[in-house]
Formats: C-alpha cells, sequence, structure tokens
C-alpha cells in the first residue's frame, strides 16, 4: 500500500526496468472491490514472493501536496530552478557549482531507426494514419494539408484527431475524430500558461483542475481514435501509424500500447540542442557556457511538463493503457531517449537544422492549406482596399484577448500615430466594439490569409506570432510585426526579427501605443521588405508537403510492415506457425481457402517501444539524463564532456514479438542440455502469471548457478555410484565440459529469469486486465481484411494462393524460422545489433549460418517427453558456447557427436588435472 506522504510516483527517482511496478490498490481498477480479506491476502502474498512495486499514479484531480508552476533541482554539480511566470513563459536559472567546459561538438551520436527501408520507402502500402492535434485553427490547419497530401500522393486512409471546433474545416477526403476539449477554453487558458502547463494565477482561479481534466478526457480521446469505427459512415478503423503534435500528450503512450509505429511533428523546436533553448524558455541566469545552457533549458522545460502532468499521464497509462506507470527518470524527455523521429515544419529560410539533430529529424518546410480560391470579399472590404494604399494587417486569430476594448484603443492609437491605414481582425479577442477611425477597417468572420494576404493587398502584418500566420505572412514577402501571448510566440517573433523581416517582438503585457506605432514605422521600411522578400523567394522554392510526406515514409519501419505474401500492401496480422507477416485481405482470402485459422492470428506489432528502458549512458538517455549526471555530479559526466562515447544509437530497444515468442522458449531448451549428456536437470514450474514467472526465473538463476557449480563435485559421484571407475571419469568429463554443463546450467538460469518473468508477466497482464492492448485492433482489422478481401477479383485471389504456396512451403518456413532463432540467439547473447537488423524479404532470408550451434530442442532426449509439440520450435541456443569443426546437422547423430566431442574435451581436462595431483607429466 501507499501512504498519504508518498510521493507520486511520476517525481520519483527510480530506477527503470528491473520490477513490475502496479497502481496503488486504491488506484488499480483490475482489483474488484468486493475483494475478500482472503483473496486480498493470497494477492498481496504472492506480489510479495514476486517482487511487485504498488506505487501511488495520482489522479486527474489536484493533489494539494504538489507544486505544479515550480520545479528546483539541487547537486553537488549544479543548482537549477523552473519556473512559470505571469506570461506563461518558463524562466530558468543555471547554477554549476563546478566548472564544465561546453558539450563537445560531435556529443550527439549517429541514430540507426528500426527497420526503415533505405531503398525504396517512397513505396510505401496504403495505410490507416491517425493525426492528433492539440491547439488552434492555425496549429490544425497544416496538417490538413499534409494529410491531403498523404491521401493524393499513396492512397492513405488519414484520421484528424482533433477538437470538435475543427469538424468543418476537414475537407471531404479527410476523416475526423473528436477527443474533446474546447480549443476556446485552452487558448484563455494558454494565454496564462505555456502548452498545458499550469501557471501561478491557475493554482488559485480553478484553471487547473479544468484544464488536468480536460487533458484527461482528450488522452482517451485520441486512444480511441485508433480503434473506433468512422462516426459518420460507420466503417472501421484500426490505425496503421500515428502522427501527433507534443501537446497532444498520449502519442508515445499510445503507440507504446499498440506497437504501431509513431512520427512527431510540430511548428516549433521540441528536440534538445545546444543551439538555442526551448522556445518556451527565457534564460535568467546561467554560468554554463552557452551551448549547454540551451541543451539544458530543453531538459527544465520537460521536467517542469511533467511534474505538472505527469500524473495525469501515469493514471493513463495505468487505467486504460494497461502500461506500468513510468517515474521522474523515463517520463520526462521520453520521446528524446526513445529517439522518435521528427518532421518540423518551417522554413530553412529562419532555422537551419542544428548539426546536433540526427539522422531521426527532418525539416521539411512550411504547410500551406490551399483556401477558397473563389472567395469574393465582401462589398464593404473590397471597397476599402480599393481606396487607399495597401494596409497593413493587426490580428490575433484563435488566441482570446482579455481586455479587448484597451487592446483595440492601443492599435487604433497606435495606427493613427504611424499615419497608416489597417484591416484590424475581430478574431476570437472580439477586438473593436467601439468608434472605428475611417483609416481603420473591422475584419469579422473567417477572412482567408491565403486571399488577403497575397497580390499586395496589405503591406505588412502583425500578429500573435502563430505558426500558420507567420507562415503564410512570409510566404507573400510581407515584414512581420510579433505581438506574442505565450508559448511559441515570442520564439518566431526573435526568429523574424534576427532575420530583418521584422522589429523585435513586443510581449503583450507589455504592448503600448508608442511601441507598437514604432514597430509599424520598422515593418513598412524598405529593409524589412527586403528581407520579407528574400524570405519569401526561399519559401515559395520549397515543397513543404511533398518533404513531409517523403519523411514520414523514410522513418517508419517498413521492411517490418509489409506483408510477406504480398508486398504491397500492409501487414496486419502476425503468424508464428508460419514466421509471417500477413495483410487482412490476404488473412481473409486464405481463411476462406481453409489455408489458415484466424484464431492462429494475432495482431503484427511493427514497432515497439520501451518506455521503462534503462539507459546506457546519459548521451543515449537524453536531456534530462545529462541534467541529472550534471546535478549529481556523477562518474559520467567526464565521458560526457571529455570524451563522449562513440558509435550509433540503436533506436531498437524492446525484443520484436515474434523474437520475444522464440526467446521463451530458450529456457526450456537450455533446461535440456544437460540431459542430452546424461546429467540431470530439475523441473520447471508452471508459469501461468508474472509471480510464477518470477518465481521460476529466480529459481532458474540460482539452481542454474547451483546445480552448474555444485555438479563439478556430484557427477562424478553419481557416475561412479551407477558405473564405478568409467562411470566417475564420465561425470568428470560432464562435469568439467565448461562447454556444456558448468555454462549451460547458469546460462539456462540467467535466460529463465529474463524469459520466463516477462512471460507470466504478459499472462498476468491479460488476466488482469482483461486483453493486451493490441487486441483493440484485431476486430476492426479482421473487419477490414474481410470486407476488403470481398471486392477482390477470382483472379487476385488465385495469384494470392500461388504467391502464398510459394512462400509457405515446409522448407522455406523452416529457414525463416532458422533465420529468426538465429536473431534470437543472437539477442540471447547480448549482441543488441540483433534486435536492429533489417529485416529480409521471404525467400531471401536463408537460413543463416549453422556453424557452432547444437539442437537444444525440446523433448530431444530420448525419453523425454514434457516439451513436445510446440515446445519442439524450441530455438538452436548458442549460449552454451559448444563448437563443432563442421556445419551441424539435423539429427542425433550430428548432435551425438556434439555431445562426445564437449565429452572428450572433459575427460581430458579431468585427467590431466588428476595427474598433477599425483604428481605424473
Amino acid at each position: 500500500m501507499s501512504s498519504k506522504a508518498e510521493k507520486p510516483f511520476h517525481l520519483q527517482e527510480e530506477e527503470e526496468g528491473h520490477t513490475l511496478v502496479l497502481p496503488a490498490e486504491e488506484d488499480d481498477p483490475s482489483i474488484p472491490e468486493n475483494e475478500s480479506s482472503k483473496d486480498k491476502a493470497k494477492r498481496e502474498e504472492a506480489e510479495k514472493e514476486a517482487g511487485v512495486k504498488r506505487v501511488k499514479v495520482g489522479k486527474v484531480e489536484i493533489d494539494p501536496n504538489l507544486d505544479y508552476a515550480n520545479y528546483a533541482a539541487d547537486g553537488p554539480g549544479l543548482d537549477s530552478k523552473a519556473e512559470l511566470d505571469q506570461m506563461g513563459m518558463i524562466n530558468i536559472w543555471v547554477n554549476l557549482k563546478k566548472p564544465l567546459p561546453d558539450l563537445p561538438q560531435d556529443y550527439a551520436r549517429p541514430v540507426k531507426e528500426y527497420a526503415v527501408d533505405e531503398k525504396t520507402s517512397t513505396q510505401c502500402p496504403p495505410l490507416n494514419i491517425v493525426i492528433f492535434i492539440v491547439g488552434s485553427r492555425g496549429d490544425v490547419q497544416p496538417y490538413l494539408s499534409l494529410a491531403l497530401h498523404l491521401i493524393q500522393s499513396h492512397s492513405h486512409r488519414v484520421r484528424i484527431a482533433t477538437h470538435p471546433d475543427f469538424k468543418d474545416f476537414l475537407d471531404d477526403h479527410l476523416e475526423f475524430f473528436d477527443v474533446g476539449g474546447d480549443p476556446k477554453e485552452l487558448m484563455a487558458y494558454m494565454v496564462k500558461n505555456p502548452g498545458l502547463m499550469p501557471g501561478m494565477a491557475s493554482l488559485t482561479n480553478g484553471d487547473i483542475a479544468s484544464k488536468r481534466k480536460m487533458t484527461s478526457t482528450m488522452l482517451e480521446g485520441f486512444h480511441k481514435s485508433t480503434f473506433t469505427p468512422d462516426t459518420e459512415s460507420g466503417k472501421p478503423f484500426a490505425a496503421d501509424a500515428i502522427i501527433s503534435n507534443p501537446p497532444a500528450f498520449g502519442h508515445v503512450h499510445i503507440a507504446e500500447a499498440l506497437g504501431v509505429p509513431l512520427h512527431m511533428t510540430f511548428t516549433m523546436p521540441w528536440s534538445p540542442t545546444t543551439n538555442f533553448n526551448h522556445p518556451l524558455v527565457n534564460v535568467q541566469q546561467s554560468n554554463a557556457e552557452k551551448g549547454l545552457t540551451n541543451y539544458l533549458s530543453f531538459a527544465l522545460a520537460e521536467m517542469l511538463t511533467w511534474q505538472g502532468l505527469g500524473d495525469v499521464i501515469n493514471n493513463f497509462r495505468s487505467n486504460s493503457l494497461s502500461l506500468e506507470p513510468i517515474s521522474m527518470r523515463s517520463g520526462p524527455s521520453i520521446l528524446d531517449r526513445l529517439k522518435v523521429p521528427w518532421t518540423y515544419c518551417w522554413s530553412d529560410a529562419l532555422i537551419n537544422k542544428p548539426k546536433d539533430w540526427k539522422e531521426h529529424i527532418d525539416i521539411s518546410g512550411f504547410y500551406f492549406l490551399s483556401g477558397d480560391v473563389d472567395f469574393q470579399p465582401e462589398p464593404e472590404l473590397k471597397s476599402f482596399l480599393d481606396s487607399g494604399e495597401a494596409p497593413i494587417y493587426i490580428g490575433f486569430g484563435s488566441v482570446v484577448v482579455e481586455d479587448a476594448t484597451a487592446m483595440t484603443k492601443t492599435i487604433f492609437e497606435a495606427v493613427q500615430a504611424a499615419g497608416v491605414r489597417a484591416l484590424v481582425s475581430a478574431g476570437w479577442g472580439g477586438l473593436g466594439g467601439c468608434d472605428v477611425p475611417e483609416n481603420v477597417f473591422i475584419l469579422k468572420g473567417n477572412i482567408p490569409h491565403d486571399w488577403l494576404f497575397a497580390e499586395g493587398r496589405v503591406s505588412a502584418v502583425c500578429h500573435h506570432g502563430g505558426a500558420g500566420t507567420t507562415a503564410i505572412g512570409l510566404r507573400n514577402g510581407l515584414p512581420t510585426i510579433v505581438i506574442p501571448f505565450f508559448g511559441d510566440q515570442m520564439f518566431w517573433g526573435n526568429m523574424i526579427h534576427k532575420a530583418g523581416a521584422g522589429p523585435a517582438p513586443i510581449p503583450q503585457k507589455s504592448l503600448t501605443s508608442e511601441n507598437l506605432s514604432a514597430a509599424i514605422r520598422f515593418a513598412t521600411s524598405a529593409h524589412a521588405k527586403s528581407a520579407a522578400q528574400t524570405m519569401a523567394d526561399q519559401i515559395r522554392s520549397e515543397s513543404g508537403e511533398q518533404k513531409g510526406v517523403d519523411s514520414f515514409h523514410r522513418h517508419l519501419p517498413l521492411l517490418n510492415m509489409r506483408c510477406d505474401v504480398d508486398p504491397s500492401r500492409v501487414a496486419h496480422w502476425w503468424s508464428d506457425d508460419l514466421c509471417m507477416k500477413i495483410s487482412g485481405p490476404v488473412a481473409a482470402v486464405l481463411a476462406e481457402k481453409r489455408k489458415l485459422d484466424w484464431k492462429s492470428l494475432e495482431p503484427h506489432r511493427p514497432k515497439e517501444y520501451d518506455s521503462r528502458k534503462g539507459i546506457s549512458d546519459p548521451l543515449s538517455g537524453g536531456a534530462t539524463a545529462i541534467l541529472g549526471t550534471v546535478t549529481g555530479y556523477y562518474a559520467g559526466i567526464a565521458q560526457i564532456f571529455y570524451d563522449p562515447p562513440k558509435g550509433i544509437i540503436n533506436t531498437a530497444t524492446a525484443i520484436p514479438k515474434g523474437i520475444m515468442n522464440i526467446i521463451n522458449h530458450v529456457s526450456e531448451g537450455m533446461d535440456n542440455i544437460p540431459k542430452l549428456i546424461g546429467s540431470s536437470s530439475r523441473e520447471r514450474g508452471k508459469v501461468s502469471d508474472f509471480e510464477s514467472g518470477v518465481r521460476e526465473g529466480a529459481k532458474g538463476v540460482f539452481y542454474g548457478y547451483w546445480d552448474g557449480i555444485t555438479g563439478l563435485v556430484t557427477e562424478p559421484v553419481e557416475g561412479a555410484k551407477k558405473e564405478g571407475f568409467v562411470g566417475a571419469l564420465k561425470g568428470m568429463g560432464r562435469s568439467y565440459s565448461t562447454d556444456i554443463n558448468a555454462t549451460a546450467r547458469p546460462a539456462a538460469g540467467i535466460m529463465g529469469a529474463m524469459s520466463l518473468p516477462l512471460r507470466g508477466a504478459a499472462k498476468s497482464f491479460r488476466s488482469r486486465f482483461a486483453m493486451p492492448q493490441e487486441l483493440v485492433l484485431q476486430d476492426p482489422r479482421k473487419t477490414l481484411g474481410v470486407q476488403s478481401a470481398r471486392s477482390l477479383s477470382a483472379e487476385v485471389k488465385e495469384e494470392i494462393l500461388r504467391k502464398f504456396e510459394a512462400v509457405a512451403s515446409k522448407e522455406k518456413v523452416k529457414a525463416r524460422k532458422d533465420a529468426l532463432k538465429e536473431r534470437a540467439k543472437r539477442i540471447i547473447e547480448g549482441d543488441e545489433d540483433a534486435l536492429n537488423e533489417q529485416e529480409q524479404e521471404l525467400g531471401s532470408s536463408g537460413t543463416g549460418s549453422l556453424d557452432e550451434k547444437i539442437d537444444v530442442k525440446a523433448g530431444a532426449a530420448e525419453g523425454d517427453n514434457t516439451n513436445r509439440g510446440k515446445g519442439n520450435e524450441t530455438p538452436d541456443v548458442g549460449a552454451t558456447q559448444v563448437r563443432t569443426d563442421g556445419v551441424a546437422q539435423d539429427g542425433k547423430a550430428e548432435k551425438a557427436s556434439d555431445v562426445e566431442e564437449a565429452e572428450r574435451r572433459g575427460y581430458e581436462r579431468a585427467l590431466r588435472e588428476m595427474r598433477e595431483k599425483e604428481g605424473q607429466p
């Protein structure tokens, strides 16, 4: 049980990956409300034996003991602090207690992405894609354009999951899914709080409780959007991939649960770099070098975000996704640590790609949604535009202005002082509403910016710095004044000013008629117009959407997504029996022709994410890992700054399910090795849940080492009892054979400790939470497959059957299984490259080298019937380190020769040691 004083798990510095973490009893939905005292005692005893850790996950409601607006860390190497100001920006202080150089230029290591198709990524099968978007109209519109290009270029089916207000913006080709959330309320909140992080005022006026609830609602909505039928047509939907912007928050957690690839995208920088600080951060004080300060600003922003919302996310992970909660070590910087791919949709004319953004990060250029080409302005607007010089445009779009009357007065006075005409957009802020000067026109309703900003209709623009409005203005060569209200708006204002296309940004709380009129004069100068036109020329030369489409395909694990029978279709199913990835329509045709049974298939998981995997070094662990190392001044600090590790960061951190199925059989096969040479092996207990998995795995480690060591004594004794002196020598051969007994038994224990708890955990989770999360995709995938198969002609079905027969022969199935077993063997031996090994087309994968193997199939020992049937597919295991001079073949003769060779070496060693003890040469 968790004590009331215990911090929520998301704020704990918990080492990851060692124990199964479950919610506290009061938060665990799997524990019946009417659980009897007897059942509770039994459950608690089992959990204690298994080493389960129950933690306080936290709730959506406000915890009065938590400070949501301030983060501080104090250690021997660094004091740091992050807090939210009234404008909603994050102010940070960085105080190094011991001097450190800047991060080395080569600190960022290359990234190797799992199963990407480096040659033919443009040949992507049609996919079901869901795009998660949180934000304003300007946040949604760019991704509508990207979605349409995904449909036009590859016939993908695209669903937009966002707020209900934006349903009417969608093209008929796009599907809409309502995830909840009120964007107007969200915008009003974000004026005070960056993203969804609570500012100081929100802690006292009730905003924070409302927004945490809104966040929880949207998390549930995003999850449902991956498998819920279309609300208009009723057509089933099952996501093959997720595209998301960061404020959606559910992205990586949902991808982890479902086993589908995730691609992040945003209109502002979210990946750590030494080139510039986080766009939501103001550096108040730092004695660290510039690059390190910039880099740590991303870490501190992540820590503050996680502190404010980590409990809401963990509640979602535990209750809705059946995933373990994550801690302060693994929650912040999770996207950076897992090296999730990114596409940033801005122009190089504003920000070049930093050198420390590696292969998994792209910059595409802006996305522009085509407006209404037939738009006709109302006569009053047309008359105003035609009656004089081009006016400047002033408007704040979706931003909710707190005091619209005062803002309107400031704007009118500034326009009058600058001597210009102006179009003022009422927007969501409700500007206007008072006496309007003759040189000002109030715009009401939705006027397409791509029409209004084109063809010289306006001379300059003044707005809040939203990404969409910024992009359209710059594409049309318009000098830009930014009045930032929150978030990344100040960042973009600074970038525009740095390029010379606008004045320095003016925070809305600092806006006066005087500084606004000065900004207008700057924006209407020849210098600003020239700089803006230079940027426009470059932006117009870019094909942002096409680059965005290519980036998405390039980072997909396509080599693990294509159907093995028909690679032009996406694989939705995995067959252990056939060792094959199968698409929905192909599976339906094969089931119809009785070539397979639906029950033999399980949902294919093309991409695994291990959110609780421990880190091997700070540089591969993300920005918050470096922050923690510098704060604690741990041993790894010298490695970071003076000798950064070389080599490639492997993004395949979790074992693919097909290989995991093999590894789960390994310890059974390892246990069998002693029987092959006449030794005894302890019987393995039944694994039905996590507790039994941990218990049997732990016993395997203990008894494996114990039996392997004590066998040096007991084997000769037992042999002497059976066969006298000859038996004793054979026992010595078996016990001294480091190639088999003293190695195989401990190795079997080690593998049991890894695979049995994993197998038990999976079964435990299935019984505890009803089903593994990818099964929510099972029914819609099956229905979609059957519906698609019905539309296939008889000729196409025959072609599918022909291709299936070509790859489903016993010889080719065995070859694929052998190749997969070889990868499993390498993983067991600690070769992480095997996790990320490029997938191969069927028919060309080969069997792999069978050198240096022995067959340890379950039941191979004569008279052993304990592991017959499915266990016969246990892979050959090289961890026993038995070597042969040639290629091992199937059959008892070859296995016997391997064993005899190992025993011979054991005999020789035993005799040699006996002679040495007796003083013989």
